[in-house]
């Protein structure tokens, strides 16, 4: 079945989404978030409202957060000026922008806002952006010229399962992830990688497994920071995978089981993504324990003991 067909199937298959104010950002995210060499940053994560990726991936739940049609020009400046204007620049050592798309997608971010973003960024010592490896190029040099700090690019590189890959639908192949994660680092263009658990077509028994060969992978390929991210249903394609035996949703146990896995990799930074964490199937009685764990182990990287239940007995 050609892209352009599974593009149309999946969009159909997508239920109702509310309306997103192309002048308005999502909202913003102050957290602290370790580096490389155990440093804490404090970042300033902002959710922009714009354009959607043109890569329709089997997967996503982002589309929702998207505009119809192309970000207008200014609409993205506008966003972050605005953001900027309420939360202030003091003790902000980084800002991700996150726009559900890809940063260096003209349709998503138009050009005439590059210049007005990185003047609005100057201040910050860090800048983290979104992009498909496939839109990584000279566009990538140019804007980390231009901002006044050092560029991070988040990749996703999602899963090296050869079956998962072929099906997500994201246009995407391990040469072609390595060829932008050399681009990068050859560059001194930080690389973030986001990695899936539970990603469509690959058994439930092996998610974790895989989840974590997928991390060394990255992290192999220079990735400064890892995001595990559990793939979360909503967007009927993935319901319908689930039907047919394809999908099981990730509990949180395997989030855990996955991040304990990647203790071993030393030369980056390896964190659980805890958005929507409170949609994981989970045992009541010691999900709080299990999410509080988690977050200790995203901020400080230091082993620890797992949680015992004796109602689910798990461990």
């Amino acid at each position: 079945m050609s892209a352009p067909v599974v593009d149309r199937r999946i969009r159909s298959l997508r239920p109702p989404k509310a309306y997103v104010d192309p002048y308005r950002a999502h909202g913003s995210l102050l957290e602290s978030e370790r580096r490389p060499g155990g440093r804490i940053e404090r970042t300033l994560t902002v959710f922009l409202a714009g354009a959607e990726c043109p890569f329709t991936c089997s997967f996503c739940d982002l589309w929702r957060w998207t505009i119809d049609g192309p970000t207008p020009p200014g609409a993205l400046t506008h966003q972050l000026s605005e953001v900027l204007e309420e939360v202030g620049h003091s003790g902000i050592d980084r800002v991700k922008l996150y726009n559900a798309s890809n940063f260096f997608d003209k349709r998503a971010v138009p050009a005439e806002d590059i210049e007005g973003i990185a003047r609005l960024l100057a201040p910050f010592a860090a800048v983290t952006v979104e992009s498909h490896a496939n839109t990584i190029g000279q566009p990538t040099l140019d804007f980390a010229k231009q901002i006044g700090g050092r560029l991070e690019v988040a990749v996703g590189l999602e899963t090296i399962h050869p079956v998962a890959m072929a099906q997500s639908n994201k246009r995407l192949d391990l040469p072609r992830f390595d060829r932008a994660a050399s681009f990068l680092t050859g560059h001194g263009i930080d690389l973030r990688v986001f990695v899936l658990l539970g990603a469509p077509y690959v058994p439930a028994e092996e998610s974790v497994d895989w989840a974590v060969r997928s991390v060394n992978y990255a992290v192999e390929r220079g990735a400064a920071v890892v995001s595990i991210v559990p793939v979360r249903g909503g967007n009927g394609e993935l319901e319908r995978l689930q039907v047919l035996g394809y999908f099981v949703p990730p509990m949180l146990y395997q989030l855990e089981e996955a991040l304990d896995g990647c203790s071993q990799f030393t030369s980056g930074v390896v964190i659980a993504d805890l958005w929507d964490v409170d949609r994981l199937s989970a045992c009541e009685n010691c999900r709080a324990q299990r999410v509080d764990r988690l977050r200790r182990l995203n901020l400080t990287g230091r082993a620890e003991q797992r949680i015992s239940c004796a109602v689910c007995r798990t461990a």
